[in-house]
């Protein structure tokens, strides 16, 4: 869930804003939008996917980040607390404190009804101007189902749906797979979705 604040602020404003509150606080196009929380659903679908990616990567110089990291998009000035990112490699992060990270190779939202418009929308587009991401990921909380965008090797993005509690994600990146089933283990959706 989350709510704009609608006076328009500097970066400077906003990371301080951010830092002095107690709730996560994302910044795109000079408009402040305050995180609140989070379903059970999503809870559940995001320690089951992050230990489903922590197994994957594990020993293989990639690190999984929970939603209290902070990412931004250099390209637009923008900031974002995405549920979950992934980093291979080194991870860079602003002014080399360990508090805003600046090359996520994948991004997992998990939807809900307050922010997908945001997440399909103004999040979509700021995210694919990170250099360094391969996947934007998004994952519905009321359906088995994935919605996918890959980075192609001509910088083009690529839009893949995953549906159904028997299908899988697919990431070249990791090249590795995780089955909708390991995703939403423990959920309870109702029959048909």
């Amino acid at each position: 869930m989350s709510a704009m604040l609608q006076t328009k602020t500097t970066v400077a404003e906003y990371l301080k804003f951010d830092r002095q509150s107690e709730f996560k606080n994302e910044y795109f196009d000079g408009q402040i939008y305050m995180m609140a929380g989070v379903s059970s659903r999503h809870n559940l679908i995001l320690m089951s996917l992050g230990s489903a990616l922590y197994a994957r990567v594990r020993g293989k110089g990639c690190s999984v980040y929970g939603s209290d990291m902070r990412v931004k998009m250099e390209a637009t000035g923008s900031y974002a607390y995405p549920d979950l990112s992934l980093v291979c490699g080194t991870p860079r992060y602003e002014n080399s404190r360990p508090e805003t990270l600046l090359n996520p190779k994948v991004i997992f939202e998990i939807l809900s009804l307050s922010t997908e418009r945001r997440d399909r929308g103004i999040k979509l587009r700021h995210y694919r101007e990170i250099e360094s991401l391969s996947d934007y990921v998004l994952i519905s909380q009321s359906a088995f189902h994935i919605e996918h965008h890959s980075r192609l090797p001509d910088d083009t993005w690529l839009f893949t749906d995953v549906l159904g509690y028997d299908a899988s994600l697919t990431l070249p990146t990791l090249d590795s797979e995780i089955k909708l089933a390991e995703i939403y283990e423990q959920v309870e959706l109702e029959a048909g979705s």
